[in-house]
């Protein structure tokens, strides 16, 4: 089990019978642990990414240089020249231009002119700056082409807010023809603000592209990889799926905006980057310097979901923009090349090396296959249009991939008109599982923790595929990462537990967000460019998912589920692999409740292990500074055959014990 708890003792004193006296209300419940028959799956809980919030790009995937290729809509966008005086009357010191290219994809390189090596530089600002620690080593590369003069040495240094050097390297080039070129920097300093500069040691003219600095320790020490804080929260919440590139990001504004995997596959540099649909969506937070370079491709999503030991679930564009924007529709009769694409895409995953896509994985460092299990066809759309072109897809993937579950979706929103309509078409059609999205308030959460109570056991399969609770509104930028919405989420989640005949899949979403180039509140993962913390959110879904167990069993009061009585929300799983029992505890009211649990069935432990998240202010946030909601563990002793405690005001409780 992947865990990182702080042990307290004192926990368990609390949490005493020397405390009972204190509890405003006594709950008698039931632990059966006789078995229901009901799996819980291993995809039960895992991780939602979307590039949204410079969730990628300035977020996970770890490149310190913002437009290294130059393509960005306005290609000098993140470059200065400070000391260049290409307008001046006077003698030049240098200047840059971008020069369009002759290649299909990676269409704009740099042209340096340097009159003045003494007076000329070229400097990046990076992604709100560029996070520089003390004693890391940074690796720094470019594509370079002398094209005259006596150039034979660029210096790379990386310097603080205040433009101190805090690390350099220099490097020799030479000749015309277009190398790749390597060093490495070791930085001094840590500063958060950082940024680079490229000086020159002579005159002449030099071609570049690619410029690029990336931390030497990546998650896995992979080279050019992901930013390890981030990556480690990601392993450390015990994910059973990775659900990527989206959420909208799949769709596009327009289809021509859509995420197309092939061009997220194959060397860094023949990746077609394209605009981030999130860049200008909302009002409240433009980010025109948000696009997407696909260094964070479908290949590196694959091998983070190996990394995680989590199964890959990738979501196409079924043919249809985000019908919040445009809605523009691929014809029918043009539906061919979204199709081959989904068909494609499971080849690359778990295709022979024989085979056309297969060979691709494989030259790109991955022989073996990644046993793709599912795909998710469409993100968020809804009506007669996504139906027919779900038809299409659902008989081209079966024809030749039977085995593979695809994933539908039901729209947006929770309830409504095109909610209902999908859920009816989608189940005459046998669909296999069925995505639902629910953004809202809180008290929404508590008060649906029986929502699939009555689903239909013998229809499709649910994937709770985007949910959080909204402390204002949906995609308010006042929404807060609150005590208040992470406890209604952990009873909320009882009832997707107990419905694990039902419910295979759930996800928090969206996962990361960067303090300064956010768009969407609230978020699981919150970071600047050298740190990250973790909301009260993420805890309750890493209680959960380090917590699933393997079998459902029933926790009852008065023969009834535990759904809210006395405001107390429970639900119980087994775990074959340790030979536990797992009681999950959620108490919303601001009293302690003592709560006795009886067991029937099977004997237990004289003593457990109790995992808590409580905090007395609902109001209660994390920050880089101080998380104040985190887990605590300590171990309690059983009262004879029941689990005899008191459960703390506002306070998420799992109890793991032994079964004799």
């Amino acid at each position: 089990m992947k865990t990182n708890f702080v042990s307290n003792a004192a926990l368990a004193l609390a949490l005493s019978g020397s405390l009972l006296c204190t509890a405003q209300q006594k709950n008698s419940y039931v632990l059966d642990l006789k078995n229901t028959g009901v799996k819980i799956q291993p995809t039960m809980y895992g991780i939602f990414f979307e590039d949204i919030n410079l969730g990628a790009d300035g977020g996970l995937y770890a490149e310190l240089v913002k437009n290294r290729s130059f393509e960005f809509a306005n290609p000098m966008m993140g470059w200065s020249q400070p000391n260049s005086d290409k307008h001046s009357l006077n003698e030049k010191s240098g200047y840059a231009t971008v020069i369009k290219t002759e290649k299909e994809i990676n269409r704009h390189m740099i042209r340096v002119e340097v009159n003045n090596a003494a007076g000329y530089s070229l400097v990046n600002e990076g992604f709100r700056g560029m996070g520089i620690k003390a004693n890391d080593t940074y690796n720094v590369s470019f594509m370079g082409a002398a094209q005259s003069g006596s150039i034979s040495k660029i210096k790379f240094q990386l310097v603080d807010e205040k433009g101190g050097v805090i690390g350099e390297t220099t490097i020799s080039v030479s000749g015309k023809d277009w190398k790749t070129y390597k060093g490495q920097i070791k930085a001094t300093k840590t500063d958060a603000k950082g940024q680079l500069k490229i000086t020159f040691d002579n005159t002449g003219v030099f071609n570049m592209d690619m410029i690029s600095i990336f931390p030497k320790d990546t998650w896995n020490g992979r080279e050019n990889g992901l930013r390890k804080d981030m990556a480690q929260k990601l392993y450390d919440l015990n994910p059973g799926f990775l659900r990527f590139p989206g959420g909208c990001i799949v769709e596009g504004r327009t289809l021509e905006q859509r995420y197309q995997w092939k061009k997220s596959i194959g060397p860094v540099e023949d990746r077609e980057m394209i605009i981030n649909r999130w860049n200008v969506e909302f009002g409240h937070k433009q980010t025109p310097d948000y696009f997407q370079t696909f260094g964070l491709g479908f290949f590196e999503y694959f091998q983070l979901s190996e990394d995680l030991g989590a199964e890959p679930l990738p979501v196409l564009s079924c043919g249809i923009a985000c019908q919040f924007n445009t809605g523009e529709l691929a014809p029918m009769a043009e539906l061919d090349p979204f199709v081959q694409d989904a068909v494609d895409l499971i080849e690359f995953a778990n295709g022979a090396v024989t085979t056309t896509w297969g060979k691709k994985r494989a030259e790109m460092g991955h022989p073996q296959p990644f046993n793709l299990k599912f795909i998710g066809v469409g993100n968020e759309q809804w009506g007669p249009d996504y139906i027919e072109r779900y038809k299409v897809f659902e008989k081209a993937i079966h024809a030749k991939y039977p085995n593979i579950k695809i994933i539908s979706t039901s729209g947006p929103f929770p309830t409504g008109e095109h909610f209902d309509y999908a859920w009816k078409e989608l189940k005459a059609l046998n669909a296999q599982i069925i995505d639902e999205h629910y953004y809202a308030k809180p008290e929404w959460f508590k008060q649906n923790v029986t929502r699939y109570d009555n689903y239909d056991r013998k229809g499709p399969k649910v994937f709770a595929g985007e949910y959080a609770a909204q402390t204002v509104a949906i995609a308010s930028p006042e929404n807060k990462n609150n005590w208040e919405a992470a406890l209604s989420e952990a009873a909320f989640m009882t009832g997707l537990e107990r419905n694990a005949e039902v419910v295979h899949m759930t996800s928090y979403a969206p996962l990361f967000a960067h303090v300064e180039g956010w768009q969407w509140t609230p978020d699981l993962i919150w970071v600047d460019n050298l740190n990250s913390f973790a909301t009260p959110n993420y805890y309750v879904q890493q209680l959960y998912g380090q917590n699933p167990g393997t079998d459902l069993v029933s926790i009852t009061t008065g023969g009834k589920a535990i759904t809210g009585q006395n405001g107390m929300y429970a639900t119980a799983v087994t775990d074959a692999a340790t030979g536990e029992v797992i009681v999950k505890v959620v108490n919303t009211t601001a009293k302690a409740q003592k709560t006795d649990i009886a067991v029937k069935g099977k004997k237990l432990a004289k003593e457990g292990k109790m995992i808590m998240l409580q905090s007395d202010d609902l109001q209660a946030e994390n920050n880089f500074t101080s998380e104040k909601v985190t887990p605590k563990t300590s171990t309690f002793t059983l009262n004879g055959s029941k689990i005899d405690v008191e459960i703390p005001a506002q306070a998420v409780v799992v109890f793991r014990v032994k079964i004799k």
